[in-house]
């Protein structure tokens, strides 16, 4: 579909939902399924992986990501963190802090005052949450398939 009757059809199906009607909508566009799914299954190689709300199934988890140099210590990035954090790099320059719960200013602070203790200028900081589609490829992997 172009992006207009793909619009048209998000807004049919927000009515409908509103009015109570059921809908099943299968689709490979993970943020289609977050915006119009109350109910989600994620199906891999025809067998149910999980199933749950958007919620439930992203979770409680936020994230920052930054670019910056790429091999940046990120184990001495973690000792600034808060427990149960995660940080990974990947791509190359490209940093993924993963924290349980909303991301606040404080862990904002502290990432930016870790880069800048090391001459590091931190670029394009994002605070986002967990989406399907980060589920998606956690739970059936990142590799592309035959």
């Amino acid at each position: 579909m172009d992006p207009q009757a793909r619009h048209a059809t998000w807004e049919l199906i927000t009515q409908l939902r509103q009015a109570g009607v059921s809908v099943i909508l299968t689709t490979h566009f993970m943020e289609e399924a977050e915006r119009l799914c109350d109910h989600v299954a994620i199906i891999d190689h025809g067998q149910l992986v999980t199933a749950g709300t958007p919620a439930q199934l992203t979770g409680t988890v936020g994230q920052l990501r930054f670019r910056a140099e790429p091999g940046l210590d990120v184990d001495s990035l973690l000792t600034v963190l808060p427990a149960a954090s995660a940080v990974k790099e990947s791509p190359a320059g490209h940093y993924v802090i993963e924290v349980h719960g909303a991301v606040d200013p404080l862990l904002l602070a502290a990432v930016t005052a870790w880069c800048a203790e090391r001459g590091v200028l931190a670029n394009s900081i994002r605070v986002e949450s967990r989406t399907l589609e980060d589920v998606f490829l956690e739970l059936t992997g990142k590799e592309l398939r035959a």
